[in-house]
C-alpha cells in the first residue's frame, strides 16, 4: 500500500448536517472516554457506538475502519492537550520572571499539562511503539510542544550558561518529556522510587535549573 493509499484509507468523511455533526461529536467524545477508562483494548466500534448512542452506520458513513476511527479520536483528544499548551504562547504568563523562575514555571506548566491528560496519554504512549501512524503523529505533536517550551525558556537565553542555548534547552526538553512520558506510560515507580506529583515536578524543575543555569 502506498502512502497515498494509506492516507485515503484513514481519511474521515466530515459530516455536513447539524444532526450528523452532533452525532459525530458524541462518537469522538465517546472514543476519548473509552481510551481514558480502559485503554486501547476497550476501544471497539461496538463500544464506541454504545457509548455514543449511535448506530454502527453512523461510523461507517464517516470512515472505513477501526484504525481510521481511532486516529480521528486521537486527534480529537490531542486537540484538548494542544489547547492547554497555548499557555506557552501567552507573553503575560512569563513577563517579569527571572531566569530561574522562568525555567521552573515552564517545567511546571509542561508537567501540569501532561498530568491533566495522563488518562488519554497513557494508551497513546503504550500504543505508539507498535503503531507507525500514532508514532508519526506523536512525534510531530512533540516537536510542536518542544518548540513552544523552547521559545519561552529562550527568553532567558543570556542567563543560560551553555555555548548553544537553544540546543541546551531542546536537550533539556527531551530529557523532561521523556521522563514524563515514562511516568505516564508505566507508572510513578517504574524507573525510580515513587513520589507524589508535586515532589516529582520539583525534582524535574531543579534538574532543568541546574543544567541550564549552572555556574562553574
Amino acid at each position: 500500500m502506498t502512502a497515498a493509499d494509506r492516507n485515503t484509507d484513514l481519511a474521515i468523511r466530515p459530516p455536513r448536517q447539524e444532526r450528523t455533526r452532533q452525532a459525530w461529536a458524541r462518537v469522538l467524545d465517546a472514543g476519548v472516554a473509552l481510551l481514558e477508562e480502559g485503554g486501547y483494548e476497550a476501544f471497539t466500534i461496538a463500544a464506541v457506538c454504545e457509548r455514543a448512542q449511535v448506530a454502527p452506520r453512523a461510523l461507517y458513513d464517516r470512515t472505513t475502519s477501526k484504525d481510521a476511527l481511532f486516529l480521528a479520536v486521537y486527534e480529537h483528544g490531542y486537540a484538548q492537550l494542544l489547547a492547554d499548551e497555548t499557555v506557552f504562547e501567552h507573553p503575560e504568563r512569563w513577563a517579569g520572571l527571572d531566569a530561574r523562575a522562568l525555567v521552573v514555571e515552564a517545567v511546571t506548566e509542561l508537567a501540569g499539562i501532561v498530568e491533566r491528560h495522563t488518562a488519554f496519554l497513557k494508551p497513546v504512549v503504550l500504543l505508539s511503539g507498535a503503531h507507525p501512524e500514532v508514532y508519526r503523529r506523536g512525534k510531530a505533536n512533540t516537536a510542536r510542544t518542544a518548540d513552544r517550551f523552547t521559545a519561552v525558556v529562550l527568553t532567558a537565553a543570556r542567563e543560560i550558561t551553555h555555548p548553544d542555548p537553544e540546543a541546551a534547552v531542546r536537550l533539556c526538553f527531551g530529557t523532561l518529556f521523556g521522563a514524563l512520558m515514562l511516568r505516564v506510560g508505566y507508572g510513578a515507580d517504574f524507573a525510580s522510587p515513587a513520589v507524589d506529583e508535586d515532589t516529582y515536578v520539583r525534582h524535574l524543575a531543579q534538574t532543568a535549573v541546574r543544567y541550564l543555569l549552572a555556574r562553574d
